[in-house]
């Protein structure tokens, strides 16, 4: 079960074979594909990143920062040590330090203050930061993400700033949207990506698309990273 988003991060029993059984049967899913498992732990407490580590997981994913980090600051070293995590929410410039030191990969960098933050707190703690750029190319406006002619006309700046890599782009489909749109979106995300790297000069090796529901034609579509959360954790 979800827990309420004003209630993320409450302990609610995590049964470590369900997620094993929901891991393997999304692994077949992939099994020809060498894409990246996020696990969306955001919902959920400590246990559910405990069941996703025995699982054999070990990227996960938050989006709320004060509340991911009292999560990670309860978790046994090992799994701290041998994890990443993944910041997949809405980045506000005044908890950019926060992030940068907690987590490893921020992947919903959408405009150049927000670069320009990130990119500060990570010089002053002598780290490289891995940023994904997030595109919102369904034009949703309760989303966030930039517009493709927003991102084109930023990332030359972006890409001078000392403190972070950009490794690709990010998106979030429609919930509820039809498959052939899904097909159309994600694929239109992989066509801007390939435009910018000839356009600059650059490699985006990063595609972070798919989630619980539409994974399996973002994977059709080139995503090399999805982000599952009820799946693995239903």
């Amino acid at each position: 079960m979800l827990i309420p988003s004003q209630n993320w991060g409450e302990e609610i029993a995590i049964d470590s074979a369900l997620v094993k059984t929901n891991l393997q049967a999304i692994k077949q899913d992939i099994a020809h594909s060498k894409v990246k498992i996020i696990a969306v732990t955001k919902y959920f407490g400590i246990n559910a990143i405990k069941a996703g580590y025995e699982a054999g997981i070990r990227d996960f994913g938050e989006s709320r920062a004060v509340e991911a980090i009292k999560k990670m600051e309860q978790l046994p070293q090992e799994i701290l040590k041998n994890s990443t995590f993944h910041f997949i929410g809405h980045l506000q410039t005044n908890k950019a330090g926060m992030v940068v030191e907690h987590f490893d990969v921020i992947h919903s960098i959408d405009s150049l203050k927000v670069a320009n933050a990130v990119s500060k707190a990570a010089c002053a703690l002598n780290k490289r930061e891995k940023i994904l750029l997030q595109v919102n190319n369904a034009h949703e406006e309760q989303k966030f993400g930039y517009t493709k002619e927003k991102l084109k006309s930023e990332l030359g700046e972006i890409l001078k700033l000392e403190g972070i890599a950009v490794r690709g782009l990010m998106n979030i489909a429609p919930l509820g949207a039809e498959e052939s749109e899904l097909h159309r979106l994600f694929g239109d995300i992989k066509e801007y990506r390939d435009e910018l790297e000839r356009e600059f000069n650059i490699e985006l090796p990063e595609l972070s698309m798919g989630m619980s529901d539409d994974y399996k034609i973002a994977l059709k579509e080139g995503a090399t990273v999805i982000r599952i959360g009820r799946k693995l954790f239903k």
